[in-house]
């Protein structure tokens, strides 16, 4: 359910619930005094607000256009409430407060506008029936309950009025506003906390496959290269062993990343040029035959060396895994830039730009997530990787892409982090 939705059936709702409460309020009030509201018009307009409170329920299920509806209520309770101001007598009356409950619903359900809006309409319906009560242009509902008013006094409820009304609606927007973006960061840090369960239980898994899967893979693997060796093979059966060596590898790779992301071994820090790291594993990915002439590579800016104290190793991890998803998404070339800034305070900004595929914001939204990818033949476990270290050395990922526009990825490290993951 979007929040549009739940917004308007919580306004209906709401009505429903202010409108009970008037009611049983209106029978006791009136079972005390002789002097309250006539009972027939009162009820004829507590009637009136559940038929549109069911009328709104019937469009809340088969209109799709929610905001016109808002608008739609608002202004209708605007005018049931202006008439029941009306009836109870104008400035002699006490339920020109009821506008408040109009303002304050626009405002959650409508946005920060529309508030003023409703605002600006409850002071003039207001001002209107005042001053025509007050100058005999509308007659007194019943002409008991009229009595003489000082221009003086009508003003100043009026423009008393006025201003109740419009300091609700800064609060209220203020408030509204303060509740979206708590709500926002809420959202987002469940969405973190999510993340960082799935982290744990692949974590977890990865000790048990490691220890079951990985010695007797390489085994298998070291077993199949020395038959390679010694045997005369045709070479269909050289191309079959060059497959189990090859998946048997790759396999291997998939472990290093579970192992990778369930915690990290014990590192050497030092202190490094972060370019340099960056050649080197581009380097690496050339001879792995991944990073072709067809992609032009570039790290800037050149000759400039940005130092960082940490561990060059689980860097190498973190250039390997977003190089190669952005080889991915340039299956036909392109560009891959790595630049490397120090802004004023000290923090280094590692931004990997490329000219590929881009990413919706869907994939954006779960890209941290194991398991999760886009690519055939990936594993999902190369950015949860990327985003165990960062996240351990204090830093910061955000990713700016659209699809077939390419993707930056830009990470922020702290000037010197305070505890290093792993160090010796």
């Amino acid at each position: 359910m979007t929040l549009e939705r739940r917004s308007i059936r919580t306004l209906i709702i709401s009505r429903l619930i202010i409108v009970t409460t008037l009611a049983v309020a209106s029978i006791f009030i009136q079972l005390s005094t002789n002097s309250f509201l006539p009972l027939e018009p009162f009820y004829i307009i507590i009637l009136v607000l559940y038929a549109l409170s069911l009328f709104y329920l019937a469009l809340y299920r088969w209109n799709s256009h929610l905001r016109f509806q808002g608008y739609l209520q608002i202004v209708f309770d605007l005018i049931i409430i202006s008439i029941m101001v009306y009836i109870s007598g104008g400035l002699n009356g006490n339920l020109y407060f009821l506008y408040i409950f109009a303002i304050v619903a626009a405002s959650l359900v409508l946005g920060t506008r529309p508030t003023y809006l409703t605002a600006s309409l409850a002071a003039v319906f207001f001002g209107v029936l005042a001053d025509g009560m007050y100058y005999g242009l509308i007659p007194y509902y019943r002409g008991e309950t009229a009595s003489a008013l000082s221009a003086g006094l009508v003003l100043y409820t009026v423009f008393t009025a006025w201003t109740i009304f419009f300091v609700i609606a800064l609060l209220v927007n203020y408030l509204s506003v303060n509740l979206h973006r708590t709500r926002d960061a809420l959202a987002a840090v469940q969405h973190d906390l999510e993340i960082k369960e799935r982290q744990a239980v692949a974590g977890r898994m990865s000790a048990l496959i490691a220890h079951e899967v990985r010695n007797p893979l390489a085994a298998i693997s070291g077993s199949i290269q020395v038959l390679l060796r010694e045997l005369t093979l045709t070479e269909e059966q050289r191309r079959l062993m060059d497959i189990v060596v090859r998946e048997s590898q790759r396999v291997s790779q998939s472990i290093d990343q579970f192992l990778n992301l369930a915690a990290p071994g014990k590192e050497v820090v030092m202190s490094f040029d972060l370019g340099e790291v960056a050649r080197e594993t581009a380097m690496m990915l050339r001879m792995s035959g991944e990073l072709t002439a067809r992609v032009e590579f570039r790290v800037l800016p050149e000759g400039a060396p940005v130092e960082f104290f940490g561990s060059p190793n689980q860097f190498k991890q973190v250039f390997w895994n977003l190089f190669r998803n952005s080889l991915r998404a340039m299956p036909g070339g392109g560009a891959l830039t790595v630049t490397l800034a120090r802004d004023a305070r000290g923090r280094i900004e590692i931004r990997v730009a490329d000219t590929g595929i881009g990413m919706s914001a869907e994939e954006q939204a779960r890209v941290f997530e194991p398991f999760y990818t886009t690519f055939e033949g990936g594993q999902g476990l190369g950015m949860s990787v990327v985003r165990r270290i960062i996240d351990d050395y204090g830093g910061e990922i955000r990713i700016a892409s659209e699809p077939d526009r390419g993707a930056v990825i830009a990470l922020t490290l702290p000037p010197r982090p305070g505890t290093v993951p792993g160090k010796e």
